[in-house]
């Protein structure tokens, strides 16, 4: 039986021990690579299309040709998720992440690194925010401007954003950062989208300044399908430090309440906030679990 889970690299499926690439490989030495990652719910993978969809814009802005069509590229990941599924338990689920790096350089040109693999999502190190709500904290490194390299593509590189980590674990060990672009303007975190809601309205940074994750434009979508108004406009600190509720939405945490902003707190302190609830509820309906007790069960 198999006791590891498996990865797809340059055409073999391999136990991740096994799961190499070479120290001359471009995505190592120049950091120039683009991924994708989606998650299971109930075992189920969730919106694959879509995420393999921003994956190829990526790689097109990114100037990577994977040498694999779009039509395998979701046939090898449901293959590397089937056969790492029977290694976590029912109460589990999994992130599922594509990734192209330049590869190797040679006298033909270049060779692309083409990676599957599978990750269990952390419940238990997250459970904490869908309790308490998450402190979220504005470091002073910036977000990368779109003039210098376009945030709307998911490119590997996480320098920027590994930065702003380390600054504001210094402050908060718990924290989230989020980081303000370089118009003062709030924008992104790591792999999540940062939303706020004033009278009654959601409302979150525009596309130019951030990656557009699929989750939030499944929150946008929901919240249109339960009449609740939504903008995409500047949000600079006041707004925030004055909204009723603020949240963040990610691949893993969908919608994830925010308690706090540089210590001040949000609203009321009610966890979650009203609409906050709501989204999430109808989330979970969506995907057909409770997103929030899928965490809370791993205190």
């Amino acid at each position: 039986m198999q006791s590891e889970r498996v990865a797809y690299v340059n055409g073999d499926i391999v136990p991740e021990s096994r799961a190499t690439i070479s120290i001359h490989d471009r995505g190592f030495l120049q950091g120039y690579s683009v991924f994708d990652t989606t998650r299971t719910f109930n075992h189920t993978i969730f919106k694959l299309d879509e995420h393999l969809e921003r994956f190829y814009r990526s790689l097109k802005y990114a100037r990577l040709e994977p040498n694999m069509d779009i039509a395998e590229m979701a046939h090898t990941t449901m293959e590397i998720l089937r056969l790492n599924l029977p290694l976590i338990e029912n109460t589990d689920d999994y992130w599922v992440t594509q990734r192209v790096s330049r590869g190797i350089s040679g006298p033909d040109g270049e060779e692309p690194t083409i990676i599957i693999e599978t990750v269990p999502l952390p419940f238990k190190a997250r459970a904490k925010y869908y309790r308490d709500g998450m402190p979220v904290v504005i470091p002073s490194v910036r977000r990368t401007p779109p003039e210098v390299l376009s945030p709307r593509a998911k490119i590997q590189n996480y320098a920027n954003l590994v930065q702003a980590e380390f600054e504001v674990r210094e402050r908060n060990s718990d924290a989230w950062p989020i980081l303000l672009d370089m118009n003062g303007n709030l924008s992104e975190g790591p792999g999540s989208n940062f939303f706020i809601v004033r009278d009654g309205a959601v409302i979150t940074p525009r596309e130019q300044f951030i990656l557009a994750g699929i989750s939030r434009s499944t929150t946008i979508e929901l919240a249109q399908e339960l009449g609740i108004e939504t903008r995409q406009e500047d949000i600079d600190l006041y707004d925030a430090y004055t909204a009723d509720e603020s949240f963040v939405t990610s691949t893993s945490f969908c919608i994830c309440p925010v308690n706090s902003i540089n210590g001040s707190q949000i609203g009321g302190g009610e966890i979650p906030g009203p609409v906050t609830s709501r989204l999430l509820n109808a989330y979970s309906g969506l995907v057909g679990m409770d997103i929030s007790g899928q965490y809370l069960a791993h205190l």
